[in-house]
């Protein structure tokens, strides 16, 4: 006898996971003079000069603020858009490490200071 478990209850069992985005940048990472591989992995520009060029990443919720980020990392540096995904709140810039690092600077100033968000720091490798 199984005593305890009712299998018949068990077979029935859904588990619904419901995430319920706050205002925030969950990351934000510099990483500068990465290697050929990760832009060729990544499906980036592979015409750099790898001597110079950083690559940005940031996540954030809500994710339509991918798009409003994009827009301010391309106004406040040289920087281009590497992938920008409205769904998953992801955004990669590059550029030279100076473009990237400002870029990244004005996307979490501004969401911080103008859309107050609680942002993360930027770490950088």
């Amino acid at each position: 006898m199984d005593f305890g478990r009712n299998t018949e209850l068990e077979e029935k069992l859904r588990i619904i996971q419901e995430l319920v985005p706050g205002k925030q940048i969950t990351l934000a990472h510099i990483i500068a003079n990465p290697g050929k591989i990760l832009y060729k992995k990544l499906g980036l520009d592979p015409a750099v000069d790898y001597s110079k060029s950083a690559i940005g990443i940031v996540t954030m919720s809500p994710s339509e603020t991918a798009i409003i980020a994009a827009d301010i990392a391309m106004k406040a540096s040289g920087c281009e858009i590497g992938f920008v995904d409205r769904f998953s709140g992801t955004l990669i810039v590059t550029g030279t490490v100076s473009e990237v690092e400002a870029a990244m600077k004005a996307v979490t100033e501004y969401a911080e200071q103008t859309l107050s968000f609680t942002v993360c720091p930027i770490t950088k490798t």
